[in-house]
């Protein structure tokens, strides 16, 4: 019953392992699989020199049900834990229901050939998990992941309902390169250049890409930012799990510096995800440009500043109008000091690891394909607090929100 998966050895899978190996009461047997079993066997290292733990380390490929399958009945575990590319969801989902396994991820599917990502193609396993009895619990990082989770407490807590949504992500570190992305090259290059989509008055209204932004002053002395509006993933099931909200947007910070490298890369087609010929054979330049730029794991010893990642609500309490800003700060550098990883990939894969644990301990179990919005918040939001992102609650903000 403590038995675990974690496919995917990157940044997030690293900070998952490390985490999970602290809490040896919870998570008794863990084990590390990716394609590339050098990267496992490096995290495996560094928690066998911190903790005195040795993991498990295997080697798959999740595009494969056959082989995924294989290590699941090799291993017998309780549930895996999906920090792998978002490709690949439904091929590990397929393996779990073959296996008889529960299921966790972080990111929504989305195609390799269309930069499209929605819920549809994993809310169709609700019937299938359900009869199974097994469970899959989606969009368990930061964003998604938390800030539903901060959602559905507010709106649990300090509302009667809620009217208007505000994600706001602001990464506040400087890694120190002219350009690098925090997270997997390819799969934060396709995000931020798809169009804009926010909710507003029952429907998504589309807008171009990175079109409308602002300046947000966070709290705590982090600084000024400029934030952009951006689609992302966590509109969709909100909106459909809080069907009182008239409007929903979500902002990222970028720099000018990302911005105009940005541009110019989309400019001369190096940002585009259909193959082209080149020297007789088929490249994605996008898979390309992925093989040039930094390794987001190895962006920890070289990060410096915080990240500031939260939740602006608005909505009727006792028939009166009110405003609640629930938000996380983290340092990049204490991330590091302590899991070897810079604050994005810390703050995807601490929210994994509690979720998780929630369902090891049976806190959060129904079998079916949920949202972790649809689980109680109370323990999730405890247990940030114990496991290194606290967070703080303003009432009534001064805030100036588009």
């Amino acid at each position: 019953m403590n038995k675990i998966v974690i496919i995917g050895a990157g940044g997030v899978g690293q900070v998952v392992a490390h985490k999970c190996a602290q809490l040896g009461d919870i998570f008794g047997h863990i084990v590390l699989a990716s394609r590339t079993l050098e990267k496992c066997d490096t995290i495996a290292q560094q928690i066998q020199q911190r903790y005195g733990r040795r993991i498990e380390t295997a080697r798959v490929d999740a595009n494969n049900v056959a082989e995924l399958v294989a290590l699941f009945k090799r291993t017998k575990p309780f549930l895996v834990i999906n920090v792998a590319l978002p490709y690949q969801d439904l091929t590990i989902m397929d393996a779990c229901l073959a296996a008889g396994v529960h299921y966790i991820d972080t990111a929504n599917y989305e195609p390799l050939d269309s930069a499209k990502f929605e819920y549809s193609w994993q809310w169709a396993y609700q019937q299938r998990f359900q009869e199974a009895g097994l469970m899959a619990l989606l969009g368990c990082g930061f964003d998604p992941g938390a800030t539903n989770v901060f959602t559905a407490y507010l709106a649990k807590h300090y509302f009667d309902e809620i009217h208007q949504l505000d994600i706001i992500d602001v990464n506040g570190g400087d890694h120190g390169y002219p350009f690098a992305t925090n997270f997997n090259p390819e799969i934060n290059i396709r995000e931020v250049t798809a169009e804009c989509r926010h909710w507003e008055d029952g429907q998504f209204v589309t807008t171009p890409a990175m079109s409308i932004q602002q300046r947000f002053t966070c709290p705590d002395d982090v600084g000024s930012f400029n934030i952009y509006r951006m689609y992302h993933e966590e509109l969709e099931s909100l909106t459909k799990h809080f069907p009182t909200l008239k409007k929903a947007q979500f902002w990222m910070s970028f720099g000018d510096s990302y911005l105009k490298h940005l541009e110019v890369l989309a400019n001369v087609g190096m940002t585009a995800i259909h193959p082209v010929d080149f020297e007789g054979r088929k490249i994605v330049p996008i898979q390309f440009l992925k093989a040039l730029l930094p390794d987001p794991s190895t962006l920890g010893p070289r990060t410096h500043g915080k990240t500031c990642i939260g939740c602006v609500v608005r909505g009727i309490r006792d028939d009166r109008e009110k405003t609640v800003y629930l938000y996380n700060i983290k340092d990049h550098q204490e991330c590091y000091r302590e899991v070897q990883s810079q604050g994005i990939s810390y703050t995807t894969g601490v929210p994994a690891m509690i979720s998780a644990k929630l369902m090891l301990q049976g806190e959060w179990f129904k079998s079916g394909v949920w949202n972790i919005e649809q689980m109680n918040p109370d323990p999730f939001m405890q247990a940030m607090n114990d496991y290194g992102l606290p967070w703080k609650i303003v009432e009534n903000p001064q805030l100036n929100l588009l």
